[in-house]
């Protein structure tokens, strides 16, 4: 009498039961990929070969394969939560030792690197100062805790419609502190090369038909005629503007070229001076309606500290600056395998390269065969709990009946001694 298929059943149904339960056990595991027991036959050797009538000794497993489908995607409050929507892994390294993971819970460490829960770094490509990507090689990503240098303005350009049916000022001689001579004003901010920032006024006086003059103040600088100090618009004291018949300005009166003399305005202050830049008034018209300013934009910023941050579908992580500003950081990188089942679990949600995972693929998220990143989100466990507890039943039963067929060996075996 032979107990070896019994056996060989109690064993593999065991192990089942033991994968099964382990499913279930990470089934709320972000980024766990559920296994399955795999089973072979085994049949014994013999030296006259093996019979169309042999009997097999029992079962074995063959492996425990893992399944690297879609888990579903969660939405979280923490913006370095992290889910990859498609194929590929995070690259994580361990002082140099790489490691790849669908674990997407992430935090900052006390030096700005992004890290998992057990200090593991994420990686991916670094930016330089201007924002650009740095793509050399995968690094270990870390948020800048510096402020956001300030930069000064270098564009500036309004758009503002003068009335046409405006008549000329009562006051031929322009002076910023006397409504009656000039028409309309405007102002807006400025940035100087430390960040601080100045009011600057533009004015607009009727000269003649379809003509005005511009006029500006920088922080309502003016001397005691009224006339603007340490400014200067294309070289001169003002600048002309000329329309047609038609409301629109002509193009060789703008853009042109402000000065600023901030040494003038205050020279305790610091900044770079004269701080010049190109005004536009391209889009400007004169029209026989209201005055009104239709657009105002300028380049330039004050510096900004680091407020939060957010990650593109591409990987791309972008800092939120309390100036209002948005600059790259970096990029994380994903990692992709010819066979996934080849690697090598290595707990901790990470799994390791192995030859027959064959070489990572490294490349940005939504490159190649690599999926998609989604901010604020984690993939959950691609465990179906009902389809496991069926699985689990199933398991059950057939362990009962492996040790069914130990008893029924017995009972035989029982009566042959008793003959």
């Amino acid at each position: 009498m032979s107990f070896q298929q019994g056996l060989s059943g109690l064993n593999t149904s065991s192990t089942n039961l033991d994968v099964i339960g382990n499913n279930i056990a990470n089934v709320n595991t972000v980024g766990f990929k559920q296994s399955q027991a795999q089973f072979t036959d085994v049949f014994a050797n013999s030296l006259s070969g093996s019979g169309s009538s042999q009997v097999g000794i029992g079962a074995k497993v063959a492996t425990i394969a893992q399944t690297f489908s879609q888990g579903n995607i969660t939405q979280t409050n923490n913006p370095l939560d992290i889910a990859i929507n498609g194929q590929g892994f995070f690259r994580m390294s361990d002082g140099g030792a790489i490691s790849y993971s669908r674990d997407g819970q992430f935090r900052a460490d006390g030096n700005g690197f992004i890290t998992n829960s057990r200090g593991l770094n994420l990686t991916g490509y670094m930016a330089d100062a201007s924002g650009n990507i740095i793509a050399s090689g995968p690094t270990n990503l870390k948020l800048s805790t510096s402020d956001l240098a300030p930069k000064p303005t270098s564009s500036y350009a309004v758009g503002v419609n003068l009335d046409s049916r405006l008549d000329l000022p009562a006051v031929a001689t322009f002076d910023a502190t006397n409504p009656q001579s000039y028409n309309k004003t405007t102002s807006g901010t400025v940035v100087d090369s430390l960040g601080n920032s100045h009011q600057f006024a533009l004015f607009f006086q009727k000269t003649a038909a379809n003509t005005w003059n511009t006029f500006a103040t920088i922080d309502g600088k003016v001397d005691a005629a009224g006339l603007p100090i340490g400014v200067t618009l294309g070289g001169a004291a003002s600048q002309a503007l000329q329309f047609d018949s038609t409301g629109a300005i002509d193009p060789a009166a703008t853009p042109f070229t402000v000065s600023i003399d901030l040494a003038t305005i205050n020279p305790t202050l610091g900044a770079t001076s004269p701080l010049d830049f190109t005004l536009d008034l391209t889009s400007s018209t004169q029209f026989g309606s209201d005055f009104g300013v239709n657009a105002l934009t300028q380049d330039g910023y004050a510096p900004g500290r680091l407020a939060g941050f957010s990650t593109t579908a591409d990987g791309i992580i972008q800092g939120n600056y309390t100036n209002g500003q948005t600059k790259t950081i970096g990029q994380i990188v994903l990692a992709n395998f010819f066979n996934p089942q080849g690697l090598a679990p290595a707990g901790d949600g990470r799994w390791e390269e192995t030859a027959d995972s064959g070489q990572p693929v490294v490349g940005t998220p939504k490159s190649g065969t690599l999926g998609a990143l989604q901010s604020s989100a984690v993939e959950d466990a691609n465990v179906d709990l009902t389809h496991e507890l069926v699985k689990m039943i199933t398991a059950q039963r057939m362990y009962q009946a492996n040790a069914k067929t130990i008893e029924t060996q017995d009972t035989v075996l029982q009566t042959l001694v008793n003959l």
